[in-house]
């Protein structure tokens, strides 16, 4: 499956105002400017248009569900992950900059040069509260995974095609048994059972793990990996809890889609397993770059892991 991981700064103009978890704002602008650049109006339906199957916005922000091929991933994951920055800074002087990550997959890739056109319409409109509305700012950089500058601010064109890396599983067995602390970096969502839990068993967090690249490696790839699923879950219920220090998080969004607000929440901390085996280490280096759970359209779901038995 093709990654491509890119670096965004913006510039703002004007003080700025903005909640102290920024996926969402940053989300929702980025959503509402792209409906703008390819339809022309934020207020028209996605669900009845003739072009729907063709149009980028719909097929990055309006993801039909039932569409899977399947059974491991019953609906179309969104092709990007917003990076927030991890800070809770929210109040930006004239000038500041905010930098996040966009995470794309698949042949959303090709379309990376809409998506910071999109970026700039997003701070011609503005997001979060300035002066006398939404605050706005300019693109001036944005980056690829090797840190070489690939959009012209002055032009607003990018500096050559995205260069997306291949993401490969990597089956190949590692033996040992130890343990692993994991970290939920950004609010962990997950429904196991039809209900959301706020302890991660870690038969859970490999079934988020598997549902998610199998999803995914499906819907953007060349097809999902052959791997034994319920093996690698079955062994998993065998893995104890060492220690954990995982607490709930909510935070609020406003919808512009609902026009309401909405409160979600999400499992944030570390957590250790005792006697990992090494099997479960290449799924989870792949789920550190992918995010897990729901909502990681947001940016929700980071994790970060180090195995005391060797490399992470």
């Amino acid at each position: 499956m093709l990654f491509g991981k890119y670096r965004l700064r913006i510039q703002f103009h004007e003080d700025a105002r903005i909640p102290p978890y920024k996926g969402s704002t940053l989300r929702g602008g980025f959503g509402a400017a792209l409906k703008t650049v390819m339809c022309g109006s934020v207020k028209r339906s996605c669900q009845e248009c003739r072009i729907f199957e063709r149009c980028l916005y719909a097929q990055t922000f309006e993801t039909r569900p039932g569409a899977s091929l399947s059974p491991h991933s019953p609906a179309p994951p969104h092709p990007y992950v917003i990076e927030p920055p991890l800070d809770e800074k929210n109040l930006f002087a004239p000038g500041d900059a905010l930098e996040f990550g966009l995470l794309l997959f698949g042949k959303s890739n090709d379309y990376l040069a809409f998506f910071l056109h999109a970026t700039s319409l997003m701070g011609k409109r503005g997001i979060g509260r300035g002066r006398e509305g939404p605050a706005t700012f300019s693109l001036t950089a944005a980056y690829d995974a090797g840190g070489s500058m690939i959009f012209d601010p002055e032009g607003g064109r990018l500096l050559g095609d995205p260069q997306p890396q291949e993401l490969i599983l990597d089956t190949t067995r590692q033996d040992g048994c130890l343990p692993l602390r994991l970290s939920f970096v950004t609010p962990f969502r997950m429904k196991y059972m039809n209900q959301l839990h706020d302890e991660v068993p870690f038969h859970v967090l490999v079934r988020a793990t598997l549902r998610r690249i199998s999803s995914l490696f499906n819907h953007h790839g060349e097809g999902e990996p052959d791997i034994d699923y319920k093996g690698l879950v079955h062994r998993a219920m065998d893995v104890p809890i060492l220690a954990s220090s995982l607490r709930w998080l909510d935070w609020t969004r406003y919808s512009n889609r609902q026009q309401s607000k909405m409160l979600l929440g999400g499992i944030v901390g570390s957590i250790t397993y005792a006697d990992v085996p090494g099997e479960y280490i290449p799924l989870l280096s792949l789920a550190r770059q992918v995010h897990l759970g729901k909502q990681t359209s947001f940016g929700l779901g980071r994790i970060d892991f180090t195995w005391q038995g060797g490399s992470s």
